[in-house]
């Protein structure tokens, strides 16, 4: 990314040293219950289920859904997650999600206190379907359920939903290297967040993760290019290809066995994998940033041969975020403080930068070490204290006065672009509502029928405006890879807060 030239205005350069003070202006004491949102930020994953719920599930107005799936071609696709406000489970985005809560539970879980069960219940709740989607048969995973764009036709509760539960896969004739490489890492961090807690399962994670790494090495491909086109794109194309997912699976890999093979693989494969390109974001798509941090950690702690570069590319990332650094690049943020990266649920893009802000400050801060910004040292602290900006403006300290998680604060959306929210529970309103229907709901005014706990939706604009509008579902539906980052910055700040 160019960095934006001086224009030379004095407006300019005060907007600057405004949002230099905003970032950056000491914030020792807690803004929030960061431990109240760190448990809301769990419970949503519950109303997230697919497939059959378990006794207990505290989003009390969700049912079973999906109970079929799969069926159709005699594999067991009952479970998981999804994504967002619709009733189509994508693969991709669900293993990015489980990879994140597993890194999650790997990094912060010490942090989680009585949360930490229900933490590892979210992680196993997607390890559980995506072992299914990669073990169920030999040289092929199932990497969606339902057609999107018949289910988007629709707006039903996942209880009643009615539209074709199509199944889609990827073999070693269809291949798809990136939704691949991604379960694969997701396998392989759930089996880091289980290491303890189950030593059997995650060896049965670990496992299944290496022969689907295997699997997509050697059947390279992009899900999204060939005959899956029409079912995953727009929707989830792989836009950034599937090099990144390939060297990000392989450093979980490493993480998960300690096998130097995976290791030489990294240090064999890196430059052609994106090893040595910049970049300056963090999604469900483009894994090259969240890698580098990964592998940094082993240059940091371990002094591993090979893994400076991946030290040097995340300081330049982080660079980019701290003002007063050479490359800053204000054109980031809001005029609030807000990261901003994209017009549509832009709040992924900061969850996934806060995350990797408080874990590489972890990081620097155990090897005592810092940020090299050009002449400038950044520590640890500062990005801690930058984190914590975002976590405060996601949780109500921004320009709207508004939560942006449903549930926590006196102010928060009420209109989500969500079907099982906006919608009356099955316990409600027991008779079915049709997929016509259901529209009314969909571009009513009334507030949702359903608190869907916990949920992060898109959020504001680049100027801090935000319209609480079910149709506007780039400001008002959640996802689930928007939580799945913000569980580990908030269990830090939990576990560290000063009160």
């Amino acid at each position: 990314m160019e960095r934006p030239r001086s224009t030379g205005r004095p407006w300019v350069l005060a907007a600057a040293a405004l949002l230099h003070l905003l970032l950056l202006a000491p914030t020792l004491a807690a803004a929030f219950n960061y431990a109240d949102a760190l448990a809301k930020s769990i419970i949503f994953f519950e109303g997230q289920r697919s497939g059959k719920l378990p006794p207990g599930n505290r989003m009390a107005w969700r049912g079973d859904s999906g109970l079929k799936d799969g069926a159709q071609h005699n594999v067991d696709l009952v479970g998981g997650y999804y994504d967002a406000g619709d009733n189509v489970k994508f693969g991709l985005p669900m293993a990015f999600t489980t990879t994140m809560l597993a890194w999650s539970v790997a990094d912060f879980g010490k942090f989680m206190g009585a949360e930490l069960p229900h933490a590892r219940a979210a992680v196993r709740w997607g390890a559980d379907y995506l072992l299914k989607a990669a073990t169920s048969t030999p040289d092929t995973l199932y990497v969606q359920v339902a057609d999107p764009n018949q289910d988007h036709r629709c707006w039903e509760r996942p209880e009643d939903m009615d539209t074709p539960r199509a199944v889609y896969a990827v073999t070693k004739d269809n291949p798809g290297s990136d939704v691949a490489a991604e379960t694969a890492a997701a396998l392989a961090a759930s089996a880091v967040a289980f290491r303890r807690a189950d030593p059997a399962y995650s060896s049965r994670l670990l496992h299944a993760a290496m022969r689907v790494f295997e699997f997509a090495d050697r059947h390279r491909g992009s899900y999204s290019e060939g005959p899956l086109s029409a079912a995953v794109c727009p929707f989830y194309c792989s836009y950034s290809g599937y090099q990144d997912e390939l060297l990000w699976a392989a450093a979980w890999l490493h993480r998960a066995s300690n096998n130097a093979s995976f290791m030489s693989y990294v240090r064999d494969n890196g430059m052609q994998l994106g090893a040595g390109d910049d970049d300056y974001s963090f999604s469900w798509d483009d894994k090259r940033i969240g890698t580098k941090v990964l592998l940094a950690k082993g240059f940091l702690r371990r002094n591993l041969p090979g893994l400076q570069l991946y030290k040097s590319h995340s300081d330049s990332y982080i660079c980019s975020l701290v003002p007063g650094t050479t490359s800053f690049q204000p054109s980031q943020y809001t005029p609030g403080g807000l990261i901003y990266k994209e017009g549509a649920s832009n709040m992924q893009y900061v969850t996934t930068a806060t995350f990797l802000l408080v874990a590489y400050a972890r990081y620097l801060r155990s090897a005592g070490a810092c940020v090299m910004c050009g002449g400038r040292d950044v520590s640890p602290a500062e990005l801690v204290a930058l984190a914590k900006r975002q976590v405060d403006y996601v949780l109500g300290k921004n320009p709207a006065g508004t939560s942006y998680m449903v549930g926590f604060g006196a102010r928060y959306p009420r209109r989500l672009h969500h079907r099982g929210a906006s919608m009356p529970s099955v316990r409600a309103h027991p008779g079915r509502i049709g997929c016509d229907e259901g529209f009314r709901y969909l571009h009513s005014s009334e507030p949702d029928a359903n608190v869907l706990v916990g949920a992060v939706v898109g959020g504001p604009d680049a100027r801090d405006a935000f319209v609480d509008d079910r149709d506007g579902y780039g400001q008002t539906e959640p996802a689930t890879y928007i939580n799945a980052p913000l569980v580990g910055a908030l269990a830090y700040f939990a576990g560290t807060a000063k009160y």
